[in-house]
């Protein structure tokens, strides 16, 4: 496509725009009448850069498209480790976590609790100070 086409094409394109944004205007006022002049001048903007002839032939073309194809490809597969190299650190450190609650020794006072009987949050090394304030309400014999 030659280039005063694709200008042709762009200005029309952002003049349409110009005035839909002019009516958006003077309906729903500045904000939405000033966003969208600046997205009517994008086309124009692209047609005087050079962008627009690149997308042009991009649509045509079939080897440009398979070298977007190699490209999202590539994308793919850098998530793809990214999630494995993730997956795989995460699981050490859950292992090593597991082993630690496990070697911990159970409190003589806790041991004949009710099954599905819940611990407090003080056990776990949990907030110092809301260990606190349990072991105040369990003296006096609130629970």
């Amino acid at each position: 496509m030659s280039d005063a086409a694709i200008f042709a094409i762009s200005l029309g394109v952002t003049l349409l725009g110009l005035v839909i944004s002019w009516g958006a205007f003077r309906r729903r006022g500045a904000g939405v009448g000033l966003r969208g002049a600046a997205l009517s001048l994008v086309p124009l903007a692209a047609a005087m850069t050079g962008v627009t002839e690149f997308f042009v032939d991009l649509a045509f073309s079939p080897v440009k498209w398979a070298g977007v194809a190699v490209a999202g490809l590539a994308v793919l597969l850098y998530m793809t480790s990214g999630a494995m190299m993730s997956r795989a650190a995460g699981s050490g450190g859950g292992k090593k976590a597991a082993e630690g609650k496990d070697a911990r020794p159970k409190s003589a006072g806790r041991s004949g609790k009710a099954k599905g009987a819940v611990e407090g949050p003080a056990q776990g090394g949990g907030d110092p100070e809301l260990a606190e304030i349990e072991r105040i309400l369990r003296d006096r014999g609130i629970s």
